[in-house]
């Protein structure tokens, strides 16, 4: 996939801030933190949203929440409590066309979030 910030981070191309990577998915700190803990976990594999994740990939979406709740845990928010975010679609507030999953934590979370 070309013109893809996620698939440049992921393939190592584009730097940042890794905190976990495995043969099937990255998490990095989030450039525009919104909290004390912000990190966004991706597929390494280009899926332009959560409504294009075919059938038979699901259980990527799965690892991809062990990993959030492992991430939770290393970073101290488990316990007191985070959010995971899924932006889907223009009007669902999604900005990079790459399914993405967003760890907020740190700090108490307001709702309606906005």
């Amino acid at each position: 996939m070309t013109d893809c910030i996620f698939c440049d981070i992921a393939s190592g191309e584009m730097d940042a801030d890794v905190v976990y990577e495995d043969d099937r998915i990255v998490a990095f700190e989030d450039a525009n933190p919104q909290a004390p803990v912000h990190l966004l976990v991706i597929p390494k594999n280009h899926i332009e949203s959560l409504e294009e994740v075919p059938e038979d990939e699901f259980d990527l979406i799965a690892d991809i929440h062990k990993t959030i709740q492992k991430l939770a845990r290393s970073e101290g928010i488990a316990e007191s409590g985070y959010r995971v975010v899924n932006n889907c679609g223009e009007e669902g507030g999604q900005t990079v066309g790459h399914v993405h999953f967003h760890l907020l934590g740190g700090r108490e979370l307001s709702w309606p979030p906005g």
